[in-house]
């Protein structure tokens, strides 16, 4: 997996370009990796959902649940459906808006300094082993291609905005993303 420096942007992926993202506050580099959970309609997978909530495009009739989060503006840098296909949405150079209202370390706005990762998936499923293996390959390549990344954190969602959200849930090993990251 290969990141053009340029422009922020995955080789050999598919792109789908989100309006919900801006420019980074100045002089603010990403140092902090942040994964995530997602499916939509909730617990459903392989639909288009996600793209259509990231895109603003969510039809409100097409799920009961749309209706209560069709007028959400949120992104992610990136998704890994359960085939592990990568999908992204904001070049890692920019800030995309995945954190909302967050804490890191006495850190304000993690947006601000984060890129976000979306797994496809909910809290209390199992992940699929071919997620946990693109996660790692797109870490060591965001690690590899911005110095401030090189030693940052991969920390969940539940851990910057407590109370609030949480997931990847306690279907996500962290012990098995390591264990990639390591070999």
């Amino acid at each position: 997996m290969r990141i053009d420096i340029a422009t922020g942007w995955l080789e050999g992926v598919r792109r789908l370009d989100s309006p919900n993202c801006d420019e980074r506050p100045s002089g603010c580099e990403p140092d902090l990796i942040v994964v995530h959970g997602i499916s939509l309609p909730p617990g459903q997978f392989g639909g288009s959902g996600i793209d259509e909530l990231f895109s603003n495009t969510l039809d409100p009739d097409a799920h009961p649940y749309y209706q209560e989060i069709c007028h959400l503006r949120v992104s992610s840098h990136a998704l890994i459906s359960r085939r592990g296909e990568v999908t992204q949405y904001v070049s890692f150079a920019r800030r995309a808006w995945h954190a909302g209202e967050s804490n890191y370390c006495g850190r304000e706005a993690c947006n601000d300094f984060s890129v976000g990762i979306e797994l496809e998936g909910t809290d209390d499923c199992v992940y699929e082993a071919v997620q946990y293996e693109r996660l790692a390959q797109l870490v060591r390549a965001l690690r590899g291609t911005y110095a401030s990344l090189r030693r940052a954190e991969i920390v969940g969602h539940s851990d910057i905005a407590p109370g609030r959200k949480t997931d990847p849930g306690p279907g996500f090993d962290w012990g098995a993303l390591e264990k990639l990251l390591a070999s």
